[in-house]
Formats: structure tokens, C-alpha cells, sequence
């Protein structure tokens, strides 16, 4: 129900809000996307791969992000760094083991698609990863 749901909701997203901007020329910057439903839905929860890859094909029909970005941490230091960030969410509350699944998920994902993912070390400071994604937006306006 909860995959159905994220792609209903990304459906419309894509309908009232990502063709509309890009249509019109704009860029668009999304925090989460498909991605994020691999990662979380079935890495995490156990949704099959393959039923993810049948709603991704039937709702993005085709579409696909220019790029995405994996800013990559382990999954302790990931679930510390966001304990900090704010009151932590219905899956920020999981269990260590399905973080870890979410990253391995990530991470396969990246390697599936690594034209279009690309991945950050994150686990270092704040400018590292500050120059390692200004390097890439300064490459694509290249």
C-alpha cells in the first residue's frame, strides 16, 4: 500500500509540478525520488525489486531524472546525524538493520545506474562534500 501510494503521489507530482517546470525550462531539484521508493520501499521493506521497476515503467513512462545524487554514509552515522537534525520520522525510527538494507539499496541502484546516480562520500566534512557537489552542478552547466 505504501509503494502505491508514493507513486500515485509522485504521478501527480510529475503531472502538476516536474513536466510543467521543465516544459517552461526550469530546472528542477527534488530532495527524493524513485530512487528513494528502491531504497526505502524495497530494500528496506521488502517490496520486491521488480514490482518497484513495473510502477516505476507504468507511472514515469520513460521519465527519469538528468541526474541523481547519492550523498553515501553508513547507515550508524546516517541515523546519528539525523537524530540531531530534527524529531525523527516513522523510518528514521527503524531498526538499524533496515538502514542498512536502504543503503545497500541505494548503493545497488547507483551501480545499475551509475550514467545517472552519482555518489558522494559523504562521511567526510561538510566542505568536502560542499566541493564535490559544487564540482558536479559547475560540470553540468558546462
Amino acid at each position: 500500500t505504501e509503494t502505491l501510494l508514493m507513486f500515485a503521489a509522485r504521478r501527480e507530482h510529475l503531472d502538476k509540478v516536474i513536466r510543467p517546470a521543465l516544459k517552461a525550462g526550469n530546472w528542477v531539484l527534488c530532495d527524493r525520488f524513485t530512487d528513494a521508493t528502491y531504497a526505502y520501499q524495497s530494500g528496506g521493506s521488502g517490496v520486491p525489486w521488480e514490482g518497484v521497476q513495473l510502477l516505476e515503467q507504468w507511472v514515469h513512462g520513460g521519465f527519469q531524472p538528468d541526474m541523481s545524487v547519492l550523498l553515501d554514509v553508513p547507515a550508524d552515522t546516517g541515523r546519528e546525524r539525523s537524530r540531531h537534525a530534527r524529531l525523527p520520522d516513522r523510518f528514521e525510527q527503524e531498526e538499524r538493520a533496515f538502514h542498512e538494507r536502504v543503503r545497500q539499496a541505494y548503493l545497488r541502484r547507483a551501480h545499475e545506474q551509475p550514467q545517472r546516480i552519482r555518489v558522494i562520500d559523504a562521511n567526510t566534512g561538510i566542505s568536502q562534500v560542499h566541493k564535490a557537489l559544487e564540482d558536479l552542478v559547475l560540470n553540468i552547466c558546462k
